[in-house]
């Protein structure tokens, strides 16, 4: 099979079409598959006719997937718990009326990098979509490589090196969730460089995004105050593309190139729902395991 590839912006992202991802594949496309995703970052495909079996296959291409944590008593809910549920749905099927997991979502709606709270970091995640919004709903990218590249020498020189400290809770914390500064020192976190060399490409990518917390040796204010400051820098309109979903696309982004963030939707009234699968980066590891069940244990709250 030969990609068509359509360019969304001059350096990132692309609409993709030519080959049934919901069948098995050569390894020509396969590889093809993977260089289009070094080369643009966020790749969209559109009306895949992927199922739950046919999602998880084609997202093994990449790598070793993560593993939702199970429910006591009860098995996988979609038959693979490579599947992450995502959107604004409960486990019944209806929309979610919980405020604390209503306020823990919204913090999805800010610039962000799958699991970059974790010491394991995801590379790619694969988004397919189930139900969508009437209106609104759509999901953001930024150009973390191009943003990195575009930046004034004084500006690299001056982050050259340094490290920064992800937590889930602080992201949360900015979302709305009504943690102190002390509950959010208290939960895990993970440090990763602020830039990093993406492999598949070759070029150097900011790592930052709503997980960010504090530069490791910086104060706190200023190091946090750098944070925004190149998180602005990286969301300039010509960085940022958005996609309007359709049942059945499937978006993948490679989190060490690209933020992302969901865009508003009436989530009491419609329904969003989405399936995503997550590679992690580096070496599978000797047995299947399970990061976020410990991460996930405390309780959200709605209210201070």
């Amino acid at each position: 099979m030969t990609l068509t590839i359509k360019p969304i912006l001059p350096r990132f992202g692309a609409e993709v079409s030519g080959v049934d991802i919901s069948k098995p594949l050569d390894e020509a496309t396969r590889a093809a598959i993977v260089a289009a995703m070094d080369r643009w970052g966020v790749c969209v495909y559109r009306n895949t006719g992927l199922d739950n079996d046919s999602h998880v296959e084609f997202s093994r291409i990449f790598g070793y997937l993560e593993r939702a944590p199970l429910r006591p008593g009860k098995a996988p809910r979609h038959g693979h718990r490579e599947l992450f549920d995502a959107g604004n749905l409960d486990p019944s099927g209806a929309i979610l009326q919980d405020e604390g997991m209503l306020l823990h979502k919204r913090g999805d709606r800010l610039w962000h990098t799958d699991s970059s709270f974790m010491e394991l970091r995801s590379s790619y995640s694969l988004l397919l979509a189930h139900e969508v919004p009437k209106e609104g709903g759509e999901t953001w990218f930024a150009d973390t490589r191009s943003a990195y590249e575009d930046l004034p020498q004084p500006m690299k020189d001056r982050i050259a090196g340094l490290e920064v400290i992800h937590s889930l809770w602080w992201s949360r914390k900015l979302a709305g969730v009504p943690l102190t500064e002390e509950e959010v020192d208290e939960r895990s976190s993970a440090r990763h460089p602020l830039v990093l060399r993406h492999i598949g490409s070759g070029r150097d990518a900011l790592y930052i995004a709503a997980h960010a917390r504090d530069i490791v040796g910086m104060d706190r204010d200023e190091g946090r105050a750098l944070i925004r400051e190149l998180l602005d820098w990286a969301t300039q309109p010509q960085y940022i593309f958005s996609v309007k979903w359709q049942p059945g696309d499937l978006v993948i982004w490679d989190n060490l190139a690209s933020m992302h963030r969901g865009g508003y939707f009436d989530e009491r009234n419609e329904r969003r729902y989405m399936r995503r699968t997550t590679v992690r980066e580096g070496v599978p590891p000797e047995q299947p395991d399970d990061p976020f069940a410990e991460l996930l244990s405390f309780p959200l709250k709605a209210t201070a």
